[in-house]
């Protein structure tokens, strides 16, 4: 029962590491500069380098980056923010 114990357990991130995130939200021209400078504010040493791809209809946006996260207070930050613009309708 142990190892079934364990496989339930999320692993622990070692901070500070290289953290991807995905931001999905509504396509928009500034989108992507958006969701570079709510990066930035919580990462300073972000460099600013994203890949995006528009959804098949192009209604959606999916803005990938890689971050250098330091804590889950950091990560819980960046989530609420890009949450809290209205701009942004899923977080990975």
């Amino acid at each position: 029962m142990t190892g079934q114990d364990k496989s339930q357990t999320p692993p622990k991130i070692e901070f500070p590491c290289d953290y991807p995130i995905k931001v999905m939200g509504f396509a928009a021209a500034d989108f992507e500069q958006f969701v570079i400078e709510v990066m930035k504010k919580h990462d300073p040493s972000f460099n600013g380098e994203a890949t995006i791809r528009d959804s098949r209809n192009g209604k959606y946006q999916a803005v990938n980056v890689t971050i250098t996260a330091t804590g889950e207070v950091q990560l819980k930050a960046i989530f609420e923010e890009l949450k809290a613009s209205g701009r942004v309708a899923m977080v990975l």
